[in-house]
Protein backbone atom coordinates (compact mmCIF):
# COMPACT_ATOMS: atom_id res chain seq x y z
CA UNK A 1 0.00 0.00 0.00
CA UNK A 2 1.35 3.24 -1.26
CA UNK A 3 1.45 6.19 1.54
CA UNK A 4 -0.85 8.56 -0.31
CA UNK A 5 -3.27 5.18 0.05
CA UNK A 6 -2.68 4.54 3.66
CA UNK A 7 -3.87 8.17 3.80
CA UNK A 8 -6.45 8.02 2.41
CA UNK A 9 -7.57 4.91 4.16
CA UNK A 10 -7.18 6.68 7.24
CA UNK A 11 -9.12 10.02 5.77
CA UNK A 12 -11.77 7.97 5.07
CA UNK A 13 -12.35 6.50 8.50
CA UNK A 14 -11.44 9.52 10.52
CA UNK A 15 -14.31 11.56 8.58
CA UNK A 16 -16.96 8.53 7.97
CA UNK A 17 -16.44 8.06 11.92
CA UNK A 18 -16.62 11.79 12.56
CA UNK A 19 -19.73 12.17 10.29
CA UNK A 20 -21.62 8.88 12.53
CA UNK A 21 -21.01 10.66 15.54
CA UNK A 22 -21.98 14.07 14.81
CA UNK A 23 -25.28 12.12 13.28
CA UNK A 24 -25.64 10.60 16.30
CA UNK A 25 -25.02 13.75 18.43
CA UNK A 26 -28.14 15.32 16.46
CA UNK A 27 -30.37 13.03 16.91
CA UNK A 28 -29.71 12.93 20.73
CA UNK A 29 -30.59 16.26 20.69
CA UNK A 30 -33.45 15.91 18.94
CA UNK A 31 -34.59 13.33 21.42
CA UNK A 32 -34.73 16.20 23.96
CA UNK A 33 -36.57 18.37 21.18
CA UNK A 34 -33.34 20.69 21.25
CA UNK A 35 -33.47 21.33 17.32
CA UNK A 36 -31.32 23.96 16.86
CA UNK A 37 -28.49 21.95 18.38
CA UNK A 38 -29.74 18.80 16.32
CA UNK A 39 -28.91 21.22 13.60
CA UNK A 40 -25.85 22.10 14.21
CA UNK A 41 -24.53 18.53 14.29
CA UNK A 42 -26.13 17.86 11.11
CA UNK A 43 -24.42 19.77 9.99
CA UNK A 44 -21.02 18.99 11.01
CA UNK A 45 -21.78 15.45 9.98
CA UNK A 46 -22.42 16.66 6.52
CA UNK A 47 -19.11 19.04 6.55
CA UNK A 48 -17.46 15.53 7.33
CA UNK A 49 -19.27 13.50 5.21
CA UNK A 50 -18.08 15.99 2.01
CA UNK A 51 -14.78 16.03 3.46
CA UNK A 52 -14.45 11.63 3.45
CA UNK A 53 -16.44 11.93 0.01
CA UNK A 54 -13.49 13.87 -1.38
CA UNK A 55 -11.02 11.10 -0.30
CA UNK A 56 -13.03 8.89 -1.56
CA UNK A 57 -14.15 10.56 -5.06
CA UNK A 58 -9.85 10.17 -5.42
CA UNK A 59 -9.57 6.89 -4.77
CA UNK A 60 -12.15 5.66 -7.28
CA UNK A 61 -9.94 8.66 -9.81
CA UNK A 62 -6.87 6.19 -8.53
CA UNK A 63 -8.77 3.34 -9.27
CA UNK A 64 -9.42 4.37 -12.55
CA UNK A 65 -5.95 4.89 -13.19
CA UNK A 66 -5.14 1.08 -12.77
CA UNK A 67 -4.72 1.39 -9.40
CA UNK A 68 -6.34 -1.96 -7.52
CA UNK A 69 -7.63 -0.92 -4.07
CA UNK A 70 -6.69 -2.78 -0.77
CA UNK A 71 -9.34 -4.59 1.03
CA UNK A 72 -8.44 -2.27 3.41
CA UNK A 73 -9.55 0.89 1.09
CA UNK A 74 -12.51 -0.88 0.07
CA UNK A 75 -13.46 -1.57 4.26
CA UNK A 76 -12.14 2.54 5.00
CA UNK A 77 -14.98 3.52 1.67
CA UNK A 78 -17.65 1.70 3.62
CA UNK A 79 -17.40 3.55 6.42
CA UNK A 80 -18.10 6.59 4.18
CA UNK A 81 -21.13 4.78 2.85
CA UNK A 82 -22.44 3.95 6.15
CA UNK A 83 -22.26 6.98 7.51
CA UNK A 84 -24.29 8.87 4.95
CA UNK A 85 -26.76 5.86 5.25
CA UNK A 86 -27.18 6.93 8.57
CA UNK A 87 -26.89 10.72 8.30
CA UNK A 88 -29.67 9.99 5.81
CA UNK A 89 -31.92 7.74 7.99
CA UNK A 90 -31.10 10.11 11.28
CA UNK A 91 -32.69 12.99 9.36
CA UNK A 92 -35.97 11.83 8.78
CA UNK A 93 -35.85 10.63 12.09
CA UNK A 94 -35.20 13.86 13.39
CA UNK A 95 -37.83 15.17 10.79
CA UNK A 96 -40.85 12.72 13.08
CA UNK A 97 -39.45 14.03 16.24
CA UNK A 98 -40.46 17.84 14.84
CA UNK A 99 -43.29 16.32 14.48
CA UNK A 100 -43.92 14.46 17.89
CA UNK A 101 -43.00 18.39 19.24
CA UNK A 102 -45.72 19.56 17.58
CA UNK A 103 -48.56 16.98 18.44
CA UNK A 104 -47.33 16.86 21.78
CA UNK A 105 -48.17 20.27 22.14
CA UNK A 106 -51.50 20.35 20.23
CA UNK A 107 -52.24 17.66 22.79
CA UNK A 108 -51.62 19.66 25.60
CA UNK A 109 -53.44 22.35 24.83
CA UNK A 110 -56.10 20.44 23.99
CA UNK A 111 -55.91 18.68 27.48
CA UNK A 112 -55.90 22.19 28.99
CA UNK A 113 -59.34 23.30 27.05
Amino acid sequence: MTDRSEAAVFQLILHGGNARGEAYEALDAAEDFNFDEAQKHIDAAEQEFLQGHKWQTETIRSASEGHTPSFLMVHAQDHVMTAQAELNLIKRIITNYKLIERLEKRVEVLENK
